[in-house]
């Protein structure tokens, strides 16, 4: 019996996604466990697999649309089902799922709407059913919960598009289509007055999914989650002269972030009680140490995770992490690699940032913040010389973590910093 495959809720919070590419073409097989699908969400590509084995009837939507969470994608087949089960079953998707909200919103317009009356008032919502009656050339449209919002947010009237999805629905395709190939001034909203004849220009670019996901999930954790912290300078000469005879080995390149990398690892091996999260129940203690990167991006910041530092050589790490930097901003990282991970750190070093804090990322307990490599004046025995110094700020989730517990593990990374031999050992 042909049957529904809707979009999955690939990311926790996450109301849509883009199916990215079809793995599979119709009238095709699979088996368990196979790729179905590439979906793209806020920050990463998670693949699609087959929960069972099966055959696909046919795709409902195309390489590069915007889907959302639940709306079908697909419909899937068995021995003996004809092109009208494959029609029932993709009209199914109009029902709703569950108790959800229905896939497809039926939205009731007359046909034909004089342009200046479409766009809505500031009082009520753009495509709100109308109370009257419809014409007899009208009818009903069937509209995807995305193009609804897309159109309310663009004061767009939905009356003059012809659907092309399952069911004559309108899809995200329908209205792009039709914003092209209309007017620019039947589209575009009409310009915001300015403040004062004084006041100077500007541009609105709008947010991109990632943007949003990072604002969203930065004033959780701000919000929600107690920060603490805890600030020292380190000597950083000897880590700069172990990795100038590092980098005298042939095809070895190890940067200063990879060694604080493994740094951090070594410390977390020394005092293990720090290698821990919250959560509602418990605290969670890990027996691998895995530590997120931050890495910028020209879509924003992205946090992928290395996993298992501790056990990695330098040459591994390296590698792990190159990788991981590449791929996040070719925009190809995966949604497991973004995930898990107790702890963090952000290096902005490199731009001459001398000290800055952090922001958390939960669940992770604590990120370190670290600020450029200079020169500054240090005393030891009594005798006061110029030497390399960065200065690092650790920020720490207090739920999870004491300030005497936070301080022994900044002293231990503090002493493998400037004893760094002792994290190759």
């Amino acid at each position: 019996m042909a049957e529904l495959l809707r979009m999955p809720a690939v990311l926790a919070g996450a109301t849509e996604a883009v199916l990215l590419s079809w793995h599979v073409q119709a009238g095709e097989t699979f088996a368990e466990g196979a790729a179905l699908a590439d979906i793209e969400t806020d920050k990463a590509l998670v693949e699609l697999t087959a929960e069972v084995a099966g055959t696909l009837g046919r795709a409902l939507v195309l390489d590069g649309q915007t889907v959302t969470v639940g709306d079908p994608i697909a419909v899937l087949v068995a021995d003996g089902d004809s092109d009208a089960d494959i029609d029932a079953a993709a009209a199914d998707g109009a029902a709703p799922v569950d108790g959800a909200a229905p896939v497809e919103v039926p939205v009731e317009v007359p046909a034909e709407v004089p342009a200046a009356e479409s766009p809505a008032s500031n009082d009520a919502p753009a495509l709100a059913p109308s109370t009257e009656s419809v014409p007899a050339t009208g009818g009903r449209l069937f509209v995807s919960p995305l193009v609804r919002r897309m159109a309310r947010d663009q004061s767009i009237d939905l009356a003059g598009i012809t659907g092309t999805g399952p069911g004559g629905r309108i899809v995200r395709r329908d209205l792009e289509a039709w914003r092209d190939a209309a007017p620019a001034e039947v589209s575009a909203p009409a310009p915001a007055p300015s403040a004062s004849p004084a006041a100077g220009g500007h541009t609105d670019v709008p947010h991109t999914g990632m943007r949003r996901a990072i604002g969203r999930r930065l004033t959780e954790s701000k919000s929600t989650v107690p920060h603490f912290y805890l600030t020292a300078e380190l000597r950083a000469e000897r880590l700069l002269a172990l990795r100038r005879d590092l980098n005298a080995t042939p095809d070895l390149r190890v940067s200063v972030n990879d060694l604080l990398v493994k740094a951090i690892a070594t410390a977390f091996v020394r005092v293990p009680q720090a290698n821990v999260i919250w959560t509602d129940t418990a605290l969670r203690q890990f027996d691998h140490v895995d530590i997120a990167v931050a890495v910028s991006t020209d879509g924003g910041l992205l946090t992928p995770v290395v996993r298992d530092a501790a056990s990695q050589s330098l040459r591994e790490l390296n590698a792990s992490i190159s990788d991981l930097v590449e791929r996040a901003r070719a925009g190809r990282l995966h949604q497991h690699e973004l995930e898990g991970g107790s702890f963090a750190i952000s290096n902005l070093g490199m731009y001459g940032t001398r000290e800055f804090s952090a922001i958390l990322n939960p669940p992770q307990s604590g990120i370190l913040a670290v600020g450029a490599v200079r020169d500054a004046v240090v005393v030891e025995d009594g005798t006061s010389a110029v030497a390399p110094v960065m200065t690092v700020t650790m920020s720490v989730d207090h739920r999870a973590i004491d300030g005497a517990l936070a301080a022994q593990w900044l002293a231990a990374f503090t002493e493998i910093v400037e004893n760094p031999v002792s994290m190759l050992i």
